[in-house]
C-alpha cells in the first residue's frame, strides 16, 4: 500500500505510512476474524504480543516523523528487501525450527517479539507480521496459518495505537479511507479465505520479486547533498 500511496496517488513518504497503519487496522481485524472462523488464532499469544507490540507502536510512528523523507524511504527499501529474502526462504524455514522453550522463554520471546513489531508497524506503516510470524513458526511451533492469524489480532491494537500517533503528527490522509474501508474489509476476507485453500508458491515468489524490485527503486532515493536541486 506504501509504494501504491507514493508511486500513484504522489502521497508524501510520511502521510503514505500514517494512512496504510490506519489501513492495518481494518486489514488485521477482517483477516483475524476469517482466521478464527478456521480456528487458526491464539488469543493468549496474541493477548500477550499485543502487550510490548501497542507500547512500541507509538514509538515507531514518532521515529517515522522526525526521519527526513529519503532516509524514510531508504530505511523502507531496506524493509522491503529483508521482507522479500523472509518470503524466498520460507520454503526452508521449518528445517531451523528450534526445540520447544520452556514457558518463562515463551512469555520472554512473545513480548520482545511484540516489542520489535510494533516499533516496525509504527514505523514503517505496517509489516508487524514480519517479526511476529517466524518467532511463533520458528521458535514457538505454531503452524503457518495459526502464526499468521495471531499476528493480525496483533496488529488491531498496535497499528491502532501508531495510527493514532501518525494522525498526531499529521501523516493520515482522512478522505481517502471512506473509500478504502470497504474494498479493506472485502479484499481481506477474501485472501484470508484464499489462504487456506490455495498452493501459495509460486505466488509468493512472484511478489518476493517486486519487493525487491520495489525495495531497489527506495534504496535508490537521493539524499539532499546529491539531489539535483542540492547541486543548482
Amino acid at each position: 500500500m506504501v509504494p501504491f500511496l507514493v508511486e500513484i496517488l504522489k502521497f508524501h513518504q510520511h502521510r503514505a505510512h500514517g494512512t496504510s497503519l490506519v489501513a492495518v487496522v481494518f486489514t488485521g481485524m477482517a483477516g483475524a476474524a476469517t482466521y478464527a472462523l478456521h480456528g487458526s488464532v491464539d488469543l493468549t499469544a496474541s493477548a500477550v504480543l499485543a502487550v510490548t507490540a501497542i507500547a512500541t507502536a507509538h514509538f515507531g510512528a514518532r521515529i517515522a516523523g522526525s526521519l527526513p523523507e529519503w532516509k524514510l524511504k531508504r530505511s523502507f527499501g531496506i524493509f522491503l528487501m529483508a521482507a522479500a529474502v523472509l518470503l524466498f526462504a520460507k520454503p526452508y524455514l521449518p528445517l531451523l525450527r528450534m526445540d520447544a522453550p520452556g514457558m518463562w522463554s515463551k512469555l520472554s520471546l512473545l513480548l520482545v517479539s511484540g516489542m520489535l513489531a510494533g516499533l516496525l508497524s509504527g514505523i514503517m506503516g505496517g509489516g508487524g507480521g514480519i517479526v511476529m510470524v517466524p518467532v511463533l513458526v520458528l521458535v514457538l511451533g505454531f503452524d503457518q496459518h495459526l502464526a499468521q492469524g495471531t499476528s493480525l489480532l496483533v496488529m488491531v491494537p498496535a497499528a491502532g495505537v501508531g495510527a493514532w500517533t501518525h494522525n498526531r503528527l499529521g501523516n493520515v490522509e482522512t478522505r481517502l479511507l471512506f473509500w478504502m474501508v470497504p474494498g479493506l474489509f472485502l479484499g481481506t476476507f477474501v485472501g484470508a479465505s484464499i489462504a487456506h485453500l490455495l498452493n501459495e508458491g509460486r505466488l509468493r515468489e512472484v511478489f518476493a520479486m517486486v519487493l525487491i524490485w520495489i525495495g531497489i527503486r527506495y534504496l535508490m532515493a537521493p539524499s539532499p547533498m546529491r539531489s539535483p536541486a542540492a547541486g543548482s
